[in-house]
């Protein structure tokens, strides 16, 4: 063997070794996962994890429930439950303050809340699952399925008499029911003649039924031509109306069978049964020098106590923050949860685009509208931190967002109607953010 030969084969062994010990270590490498890894890499199960395995700080979340505390203590709510969610883990879970003040109450982790329009977003998932079954196109006029809507005219100004009206340039859609873009109002957040004519028609009549509903609509004019602007509205209790034509089921049975049974959602519901009334938070609002009082009920609401006869899609539901954050993790988990599927992967992407069409532009600035969602555009225009959050909340200041960029989910609770409300909404989501430590991707 010559030397250039042995040269040869000395570094050709040499090589190999060193192959053999880079896969070794990067095997052993493979074995030991990072602290993100842990939360990605196991079951999305909202298992309780420490902060720093999914990438958060517990130093910095701390602050989130000093300040939750602080406006508790301060007197400017009766109670708050925060909870988050990161890699499908659950990360923080605080309660502060009272679910009832003067039963000296405090605030729990499994305390009913009323979530007013965050029943929404449950109402818009049971129509696009009705959607995946082939029942009807986003493009469908409504009047399809519910013919009561045939000739719908709109409201073009205020006469004597009521509103000057002209026939619909064209008959509400699907899409344009769902974005609140279909010409419908609530007849409590604006005012206008059709406003009016909502209120005394009762429209939202807690002792009628969604079928009552809709032969009152049918006999009021819109408030604009279908999908020339977003207006806040009753579409989505139309939509609740629709999950009935298309299922043949009443919409409180749907929503049982369909989603709260599957996906172990064991606190929400259309009332609170009677051997879960202590759990019910009382709901707040402020006397004129600042206080808080017991105000049960808004806008002449029904007593939740009591089986429900109105199933609003719009805003009829209690639940808990646990149920609520299962619903949420769904969502961003692609419409999946411990195994059981509600919605394609696919169906959850078309839920949090926007569908507001151009000539409407947007919700407010940054942020346009999904099906039953608002969607941040523009995080910089809408105050937030990532594109495509989508989210929603409640008239006694429940709230919730889920942002899939950053795979997180926050559900906020509180009972609280009134001008002296602050901004936990905003409050909380800096805080959260802040004690992301490793951001995903």
């Amino acid at each position: 063997m010559t030397f250039r030969s042995s040269r040869r084969s000395l570094l050709s062994s040499v090589l190999i070794a060193l192959l053999l010990s880079a896969a070794a270590l990067s095997s052993i490498a493979c074995d030991v996962p990072s602290r993100a890894d842990v939360g990605q890499s196991s079951p999305r199960d909202l298992a309780q994890v420490a902060p720093e395995d999914v990438g958060l700080s517990s130093e910095r979340l701390e602050r989130l429930s000093a300040a939750m505390q602080g406006l508790v203590d301060d007197g400017h709510l009766a109670g708050i439950t925060t909870m988050i969610s990161r890699h499908g883990k659950v990360a923080h879970f605080g309660t502060f303050g009272h679910q009832n003040i003067e039963a000296e109450k405090p605030m729990a982790e499994d305390t009913i809340f009323r979530i007013y329009s965050m029943t929404k977003p449950i109402t818009g998932v049971a129509l696009m699952m009705l959607y995946e079954e082939g029942k009807f196109r986003i493009s469908d006029p409504v009047e399809k399925f519910i013919p009561e809507f045939k000739g719908l005219e709109v409201a073009t100004g205020e006469g004597p008499d009521g509103p000057i009206t002209e026939p619909a340039d064209h008959p509400m859609t699907i899409r344009e029911l769902m974005s609140h873009t279909a010409g419908l109002s609530y007849g409590l957040f604006s005012r206008s003649q059709v406003d009016t004519m909502y209120t005394e028609a009762g429209v939202l009549d807690p002792n009628s039924t969604l079928k009552d509903m809709i032969d009152k609509l049918a006999k009021i004019p819109l408030r604009h031509q279908p999908g020339s602007r977003w207006h806040y509205s009753v579409a989505v209790d139309v939509q609740g109306y629709l999950v009935e034509v298309l299922s043949g089921q009443p919409f409180d049975q749907f929503l049982q069978e369909r989603i709260f049974d599957p996906l172990e959602m064991v606190d929400t519901g259309f009332h609170v049964p009677a051997e879960k009334a202590d759990r019910f938070a009382e709901v707040y609002a402020y006397a004129e020098d600042g206080s808080l009082f017991a105000q049960e009920g808004f806008g002449g609401s029904r007593s939740y106590l009591e089986p429900a006869k109105f199933f609003s899609g719009g805003g009829g539901l209690v639940s808990t923050t646990m149920d609520y954050m299962r619903f949420s993790q769904m969502l961003l988990n692609g419409g999946e949860l411990d195994g059981v599927r509600i919605l394609s992967p696919l169906t959850v992407e078309l839920m949090h685009r926007n569908w507001l069409p151009p000539e409407v532009g947007t919700m407010s600035p940054g942020t346009g509208f999904g099906l039953d969602f608002a969607v941040v555009l523009d995080p910089v225009e809408a105050d937030g931190v990532s594109e495509g959050e989508y989210y929603w909340g409640g008239a006694a200041g429940t709230w919730f967002w889920i942002d899939p960029k950053e795979d997180l989910v926050f559900v906020g609770m509180i009972q609280q109607f009134g001008n002296g409300r602050p901004d936990v909404r905003s409050l909380s989501r800096r805080l959260t953010y802040q004690a992301v430590l490793e951001p995903a991707g």
